[in-house]
């Protein structure tokens, strides 16, 4: 741990790039309102009766709507009739599907060449969360990211500064691409193949996990690098992002100890990217490696690498295509003249950054039921929390007035965590290495099977259900994992329980 906190400085310090967030006290907050909010945010240790506010958790814009598959797809509950305007705006090219060049259906020209989906709603279908290819199927809403070691002075130096996060395959860039416009050929396909893993938990009850095996098929372009690392990657749900982008970074900061100075096995850290529109080193907070600094900056790395789509903020017309590929290099491209310098040219990009930024949590469900409240008080006694930090309050100062000042309960503390060999995908992204993970925020995840119509949890879906989710934590949390191991089959329903109410 000494090493990792040792890199960590060295890399948000050198090349002259200013590290924005750096954690202290909170500077939107006076004295009064830091002392309510360190009072509101306090952990509980009251699990007779729901805490205040608890069935709201994404405060005053939980949608409070009746739950069916859309549930996920609603706004803010408290925007402004010219905001929800915007939004609407922005679910319409969320859920555009993008042909190739040249087309007649101009507005739309640019696919790929080379991608993984036509839109972005077919990864997240519904907002909701992507799952593993049935036999058979096009993957569609899971893919695999590809990068090599860095082999170059100038590579160590690109990760190093963070102008790079990883160094792409050579060949077939930083994402297997398994779809292809007319006349080329697609990149490949992903081969997912598990072996099964009985688990006996301390009543005798044996729980049989899946351990996935990735591979890659039918290259289209030649071999792989034989030091190639592949990660999968399923699309994760949408809800809630813009109030996580507005949690103030010193709360954030607060809660890391990359060296487990307090001695409890949980070692939490930042991960770091450069925001392209500031050129700042910032706070990592979205991804399955909190790789993104801005929603805004995922979506257009999203643009490009899952569609093939050139945004102002990442100017790649052939989206991932490489210099190997000389074929897809040559391919048309949908950038025209007169709508703009990219084949997406604002407002698009604005407009699907706002939609993602304000796609509402849905209220809690069964917040005062028995055994939801026991469950309660077994995930704080298990110690889940200290990853899974149950609530923040977001900054007075965000852009948006939705966002502002509002008590929101997502469950994570967005920092990395070594998960243990069993998670591990030996991939290290940005600051994260191949055991880290960020926290995944579990509000919503008891709608997964309504919106999405099936329970796979974890980054590549392996988990069958929130069980085996638990089941395969390990690292720093293989405390709570051993723990949960050892309840009784009552004291496990009721963990879940809570956790389905979430």
């Amino acid at each position: 741990m000494h090493m990792r906190l040792t890199v960590f400085l060295v890399i948000t310090l050198v090349a002259g790039l200013a590290v924005a967030n750096d954690g202290g006290t909170r500077t939107d907050l006076t004295p009064a309102d830091l002392k309510r909010v360190l009072a509101v945010t306090a952990p509980t240790g009251d699990f007779a009766r729901p805490e205040n506010f608890e069935q709201l958790p994404g405060g005053a814009a939980t949608v409070r709507k009746r739950v069916n598959q859309d549930i996920f797809s609603f706004s803010s509950a408290n925007l402004s009739f010219a905001d929800e305007e915007r939004f609407k705006l922005g679910n319409a090219l969320f859920r555009k599907l993008w042909v190739s060049s040249p087309a007649s259906t101009e507005a739309s020209d640019g696919l790929g060449p080379l991608f993984n989906a036509r839109g972005c709603q077919n990864c997240h279908l519904k907002d909701g969360r992507g799952h593993v290819p049935a036999e058979g199927e096009d993957a569609v809403s899971m893919f695999l990211r590809l990068s090599v070691p860095a082999r170059t002075e100038a590579e160590r130096a690109a990760l190093v500064d963070l102008s790079a996060k990883v160094i792409p395959e050579p060949t077939y860039g930083g994402q297997l691409q398994n779809f292809a416009v007319p006349g080329l050929l697609a990149e490949g396909r992903m081969v997912v193949s598990y072996t099964d893993e009985p688990v006996t938990l301390g009543d005798g009850t044996v729980v049989t996990l899946r351990r996935p095996a990735y591979a890659v098929a039918d290259l289209g372009y030649g071999s792989m690098a034989a030091d190639v690392m592949l990660s999968p990657r399923v699309a994760p749900q949408m809800i809630g992002l813009g109030l996580i982008e507005q949690v103030p970074a010193e709360d954030i900061l607060a809660r890391a100890d990359p060296d487990d100075a307090d001695g409890d096995g949980i070692s939490g850290r930042p991960n770091r990217a450069i925001d392209p529109v500031t050129g700042t080193v910032e706070l990592g907070r979205f991804g399955w490696k909190a790789g993104a600094a801005t929603i805004r900056a995922q979506s257009a790395d999203a643009f490009a690498g899952d569609i093939g789509i050139a945004t102002p903020l990442v100017m790649q017309p052939h989206g991932d295509c490489t210099a190997a590929q000389a074929v897809c290099l040559a391919a048309p491209t949908g950038e025209q003249e007169r709508l703009g310098p990219s084949e997406a040219p604002d407002p698009v990009l604005d407009l699907v950054t706002f939609y993602s930024q304000n796609l509402g949590v849905p209220q809690r469900r069964k917040v005062g039921d028995a055994a939801v409240l026991a469950g309660k008080a077994t995930f704080y006694t298990l110690g889940c929390v200290a990853c899974h930090t149950p609530k923040f309050v977001t900054s007075r100062d965000a852009e948006l007035e939705a966002h502002r000042f509002q008590l929101i309960w997502p469950y994570s503390d967005l920092l990395l965590h070594d998960m243990g060999e069993g998670l591990a995908d030996h991939r290290p992204e940005a600051l994260a290495d191949g055991y880290e993970w960020r926290t995944a925020p579990l509000w919503g995840i008891g709608l997964t099977q309504t919106v999405s119509g099936h329970t796979q949890f974890l980054h590549d879906g392996r988990a069958r259900n929130l069980e085996e989710a638990i089941l395969w934590h390990g690292g720093e949390a293989q405390a709570a994992r051993d723990g949960y191991a050892g309840l009784t089959k009552t004291e496990r329903d009721n963990l879940l329980a809570f956790l389905v109410s979430l």
